[in-house]
């Protein structure tokens, strides 16, 4: 061996190994993060706006392979930041590479993949009316993976005796028990935001978000929630994200060095909203009131985003396109929707649908009036009066849940009360532009719980889950209430986030299986299961049209139906068996001779008067 060229070989090796590593490590600093990681070929809008983030990464020239087209390069005041935006139209998927130069010299390159989309991304089935949406507190609901509790980046840790801590349920536990979700009729998983939200507090809910691009790792990785929604999508169920667009988490890593001083609105600094979205169409409102609503903090750890800035609501777009494609996502319900900047989330709502036209999204508008919650859908009448549209396919119908938190404790015969609370919830659907698509509820995450207000009382469950089975709209379940789950929000949002039984290893109650049911879990989960697996049979309670009649001694009918089916319900909500006469529903009964109630199994004689026990309900299939 020739000793001498050996060593001299070596050193060269070693200098070449070294300034490859001073290169990389060059890289790294010059580029710590790009947003989004990686795109995708053949969209709608070929407009693609790239976020590059490093120290002093603004003071270079900046070029791109393959001919692609830069249209522009904006800085702001911070230099640590590059939004660059290239044209993708016509381009096929492919890895492309970005130089980043000083005098003509290239000082480090970043590449980046323009992916292929899934065949048919951009005409992808959404959510509707035919699907029952179970809402789940995905670190409430069940721990598949208790090694992933707390995480040494992440600052809270888990402890399942805090009612407002991390309690370690994550997304393997979902995966683990969809066997359950499935059987109970639901047809969508809505999961409360699964992104990482660093808080050193009360972070399990997952609403101030800290990166908005990764899983947070106490639920799992962003290929478990590919998995997650892969082992969906095998049992034709959908998954529909929880999106934030109004706010991140005062951890979020983008507060540490803002691009831009307006990114967040700043008064300087925090200023809390007033709450009163009515501001934002109240043609009498002072502009402060209005500001206040619109740019205000939702809460003091959650800064309120500027969607008027072009680059924010371009980077908001893009991270939720990123998200449908990436994980095949099938809907969106938005967090906070009428808090936004108006016309900046008509313009992001506007932006997804316009990439896909079937993709449904359903705006939290938490108001107490038919109209004003109107204003918010799609193609509103009420809202082209100000020449304005939301592009919102969907909003929640809170005045039905505010109608159903009190009725059923009202049983006596009255002008505006009891059962006409319902009805008269319904005689305001002239209202909406799309009534079949109005997400109904009688409890979410936020509400008290429905059997903490009726004390677990079965027949007032009864009656309330299949008027939601059965009216207008995208019925959704809150988890728990099928096994007779309560909690009293007035102790704290812990109460009505407790944890499900049987969730943990070592649980003394396994509601997840009926060997493991106490026999009232049983009861509620029965009827549940039977009640939401025959409405995914039944297409008139899907789409058809609803015909209803005012109600006499707190004896709610009504009718849904098609050309080829119908079905009758009553609703009886008195403490006493009540008389009905079917004659007074001769329009919609017409020749039909029976009803067979879904539920009992029961056959009903149309033709004469019958009684309905008290605090019951018929679902009535007509023949």
């Amino acid at each position: 061996m020739n000793l001498k060229g050996y060593n001299k070989k070596s050193k060269i090796v070693k200098a070449v190994t070294l300034l490859l590593l001073l290169f990389s490590l060059n890289t790294i600093a010059q580029i710590q993060r790009v947003e989004p990681p990686f795109w995708y070929a053949g969209m709608h809008n070929p407009e693609l706006q790239i976020l590059f983030y490093g120290k002093n990464i603004a003071e270079n020239e900046v070029t791109v392979s393959n001919g692609i087209s830069i249209k522009s390069i904006q800085k702001t005041e911070n230099p640590n930041y590059l939004f660059i935006t290239i044209d993708t139209k016509g381009i096929a998927a492919q890895e492309i590479v970005f130089s980043f130069s000083k005098n003509k010299k290239v000082i480090f390159t970043k590449k980046y993949t323009l992916k292929q989309r899934k065949e048919n991304s951009a005409s992808r089935k959404s959510y509707d009316a035919s699907d029952m949406i179970y809402l789940i507190m995905p670190d409430r609901f069940a721990n598949g993976n208790p090694k992933n509790d707390s995480q040494k980046s992440l600052a809270e840790t888990a402890n399942r005796n805090n009612p407002s801590g991390r309690h370690g349920g994550d997304i393997e536990g979902i995966i683990q028990n969809l066997d359950y979700i499935q059987e109970l009729g639901a047809t969508a998983l809505w999961p409360t935001p699964l992104c990482e939200d660093n808080d050193p507090q009360g972070s399990y809910h997952g609403y101030g978000q800290s990166d908005v691009y990764k899983i947070d790792p106490r639920y799992g990785t962003n290929e478990d929630y590919l998995k997650l929604a892969a082992e969906l999508h095998k049992r034709d169920m959908k998954l529909i994200m929880d999106y934030v667009t109004n706010h991140w988490g005062a951890k979020h890593w983008m507060l540490n060095d803002l691009p831009t001083y307006e990114w967040i609105h700043q008064f300087p600094g925090y200023a809390q909203t007033n709450y009163r979205m009515a501001t934002q169409f109240d043609t009498n409102a002072s502009k402060i009131d209005a500001k206040m609503c619109m740019d205000g903090w939702f809460v003091k750890s959650m800064p309120d985003l500027n969607q008027s800035n072009p680059l924010v609501l371009k980077y908001l777009i893009q991270n939720a396109i990123w998200w449908i494609e990436y994980a095949d996502l099938d809907g969106f319900r938005v967090d906070t929707y009428s808090y936004n900047d108006k016309i900046g989330i008509a313009k992001w709502t506007k932006a997804i649908t316009d990439e896909y036209p079937n993709f449904n999204i359903v705006g939290e508008v938490w108001m107490h009036d038919q109209a004003q919650m109107a204003y918010w859908q799609k193609d509103s009448k009420l809202g082209a009066i100000q020449n304005y549209n939301s592009y919102l396919p969907s909003v929640m119908d809170f005045t039905l849940h505010n109608a159903t938190s009190v009725a059923f404790n009202e049983n006596q015969a009255d002008w505006d009360k009891g059962l006409m609370r319902i009805y008269d919830n319904f005689t305001n659907d002239f209202l909406y532009p799309n009534p079949n698509n109005i997400l109904t509820f009688v409890e979410n995450h936020d509400t008290q719980r429905f059997n903490e207000i009726y004390k677990k009382d079965f027949k007032k469950y009864q009656m309330a889950m299949a008027l939601i089975a059965t009216v207008r709209g995208i019925p959704q379940l809150y988890y728990g209430s099928e096994i007779a789950m309560a909690g009293n929000k007035n102790e704290g949002d812990g109460a009505i986030r407790l944890d499900f039984p049987g969730g943990w290893n070592g649980d003394s109650n396994n509601a997840f299986t009926q060997k493991g049911r106490t026999a009232e879990q049983q009861h509620f989960f029965d009827f549940t299961s039977k009640l939401f697996q025959w409405r995914k049979t039944n297409e008139a309670v899907h789409f058809g049209k609803m015909t209803h009649y005012i109600p006499e001694n707190n004896v709610y009918v009504y009718f849904r139906y098609t050309d080829s089916k119908t079905v009758m319900v009553v609703v009886n909500n008195n403490l006493t068996s009540s008389a009905v006469n079917p004659k007074r529903f001769q329009e919609n009964i017409k020749d039909f001779k029976f009803g067979k109630d879904v539920l009992s199994g029961k056959a009903v004689d149309l033709k004469s008067e019958f009684n309905m026990e008290a605090q019951s309900v018929w679902v009535l299939e007509l023949e």
